[in-house]
């Protein structure tokens, strides 16, 4: 039986697939989802605790069918508190773990020898949640996007990490969630709807904002996009604005994948190899090395979250 497409006319379909295919249309920009400042990230609303909060979370994540997201622990957290503990057996029965150091030190602030204890302080509790998470918990998230104010301290950590078996957990997007966590917690004791209704507005705008800047500031880098790996806290707005945030990630055009998968991108072997003051995420790192001029974009609503429920 003869072809009902003539030859022409397949060959114009195949032409139009591959210009499809290298345009992007056929397939979304991936993107890995991480959680820092385990067990809690802010303050809680009256009532509210961080066992329930995690479930919550969790529930959504299995609900959106997202891949495994990792949770980046600070150990200290639990000391002394029964609530943290089972909050962060709950995550890592059903996503993996890293390191997030043991108090959340500021490697600007501290010389290498005692950033790198605090990473081997925080992994007793990583091993222990291991038999119930991925075993792979040697992936490190610098706390404040860190990684050094001197070159000297930056290549020293680096080559720690290196003996010790340690993945860097880059970020490439990020819109400083964590902002909104604890503004949430103070509304809802204050039962001020209104302005919980803005933390919401505020919220979206500023993390669709900062994804459109995070793709700019990538193919101005890379001359493309590449994969990405957005930071995000686990706090007191997540289960209530978590839906919201991955509408908007689907809406954008994301594929979620997991953090291996997006770090198996080119981007991630390279390093800016300098000393930063605040530096950012690793985009920003390299706008700065590269002397990029940034896109136009709105500045994030820091003294409103700040102010808002007082």
């Amino acid at each position: 039986m003869e072809s009902l497409i003539p030859l022409a006319g397949w060959m114009r379909l195949l032409t139009g697939l591959v210009f499809l295919g290298l345009t992007g249309v056929c397939s979304a920009q991936r993107l890995a989802i991480t959680m820092d400042d385990l067990p809690l990230n802010g303050l809680l609303p009256p009532g509210v605790t961080r066992a329930e909060t995690t479930r919550n979370v969790l529930t959504i994540l299995k609900k959106r069918h997202v891949p495994p997201v990792y949770g980046f622990v600070n150990a200290k957290k639990l000391e002394g508190n029964p609530d943290a503990a089972e909050a962060l057996k709950l995550w890592a029965a059903a996503e993996p773990v890293g390191n997030h150091t043991y108090a959340h030190m500021d490697l600007e602030q501290n010389p290498p020898e005692a950033f790198e204890r605090e990473i081997e302080e925080d992994e007793p509790a990583l091993e222990l949640l291991k038999d119930n998470a991925s075993d792979n918990w040697h992936w490190l998230r610098y706390p404040y996007l860190h990684e050094g104010d001197t070159v000297e301290k930056r290549r020293a950590v680096r080559a720690y990490l290196k003996t010790r078996g340690y993945r860097i957990a880059q970020v490439t997007l990020d819109w400083e969630d964590y902002l909104w966590n604890t503004a949430y917690a103070r509304c809802v004791a204050k039962n001020d709807s209104k302005s919980i209704a803005w933390l919401r507005t505020s919220y979206l705008n500023t993390a669709s904002e900062y994804l459109d800047l995070g793709r700019e500031q990538a193919k101005l880098i890379f001359g493309h996009e590449i994969n990405y790996v957005l930071l995000m806290h686990l706090g007191a707005f997540s289960s209530t604005i978590l839906p919201d945030a991955l509408d908007l990630l689907k809406k954008k055009g994301f594929k979620l994948v997991t953090l291996e998968e997006a770090e198996t991108d080119p981007a991630y072997d390279s390093d800016p190899d300098v000393g930063f003051h605040d530096a950012g995420t690793l985009l920003d790192q390299w706008m700065q090395v590269k002397q990029v001029k940034y896109p136009e974009h709105a500045e994030k609503p820091y003294k409103e979250v700040e102010a808002v429920c007082q």
